[in-house]
């Protein structure tokens, strides 16, 4: 789409600043319909409004400055977001599951991605708190016409709790059922990663969820895209040396790359032309 000359780019930021305010957010895809221009020249007004403190990015658009940390989008926006670059991490991740295992899937749009990959693998227990991964495995094993349902299909544990915009479910209740459980192997989402913050959420019941999901695994595998990188969300819940492997995708920048392998035993670059892991 060709950018739209009859407004300067001043004009356009203060139209971007004003329907962020009024709105309480505002996704990219939104203002590139509303100004007629390019996702790239909206990314390149969010970068300089937010350089300038008058709004936050987030994830696929951006929120007023004292709404960012505590913005969660629901599950249905982030499903759209980074389809590819999620795609990728989800085989990649799938790679590291061995029949017969217990897994731990944490809520989010890439776990779900993950979740569609491992439905082939199996004799897997799942444990999720993600309404939307159950339904994954669930519909996997729906018996074919005429045959009974496969044998290998996972046994899927679903949590209690208090569901969130995330399609997640947190509090208490999950707490408890995951406290009492062991898994080889978390697969975990997150906000945003960065070496101060860590992984970190806008939900403060999501994140005591996770953190009882850390304790009980014995691997820990954050799935992030690389726009998460540098993103903090209002409470952490795992800092950089509890995570064992992080996957990401290949729009990493270079230099991201080289930063996060020093924080990382395992870090595993998904997709084409990534010249493969590093850590």
């Amino acid at each position: 789409m060709a950018d739209n000359q009859n407004l300067l780019a001043g004009q356009r930021r203060a139209l971007i600043l004003e329907e962020v305010r009024r709105r309480g957010g505002i996704r990219v895809s939104e203002l590139t319909r509303m100004l007629q221009v390019s996702d790239m020249t909206v990314r390149r007004d969010l970068d300089v409004l937010a350089r300038q403190g008058t709004l936050e990015k987030v994830h696929g658009g951006a929120v007023p400055v004292d709404q960012a940390r505590t913005h969660e989008p629901g599950f249905e926006a982030k499903s759209e977001l980074e389809l590819t670059a999620k795609s990728d991490i989800a085989r990649a991740a799938a790679a590291l599951v061995v029949p017969g295992t217990a897994v731990a899937l944490a809520g989010g749009t890439t776990t779900f991605a993950v979740a569609q990959q491992l439905v082939d693998i199996p004799d897997l227990t799942v444990v999720t708190n993600s309404v939307r991964v159950a339904d994954v495995f669930h519909a996997a094993r729906r018996p074919a016409e005429g045959r009974g349902a496969e044998s290998g299909a996972a046994t899927v544990v679903l949590t209690g709790g208090v569901r969130t915009p995330s399609e997640t479910l947190v509090g208490p209740v999950a707490d408890a059922a995951i406290s009492s459980l062991h898994f080889d192997v978390l697969f975990l989402g997150t906000h945003g990663i960065s070496v101060e913050a860590g992984c970190s959420t806008p939900n403060l019941a999501e994140a005591e969820t996770n953190r009882h999901f850390i304790r009980s695994a014995r691997r820990v595998v954050v799935v992030a895209d690389h726009t998460k990188w540098g993103t903090t969300g209002l409470s952490s819940f795992a800092s950089l040396d509890e995570v064992d492997t992080l996957v990401m995708d290949a729009g990493l920048a270079a230099a991201d790359r080289e930063e996060i392998a020093e924080q990382f035993a395992e870090l595993i670059i998904a997709g084409p032309d990534t010249g493969g892991n590093g850590g």
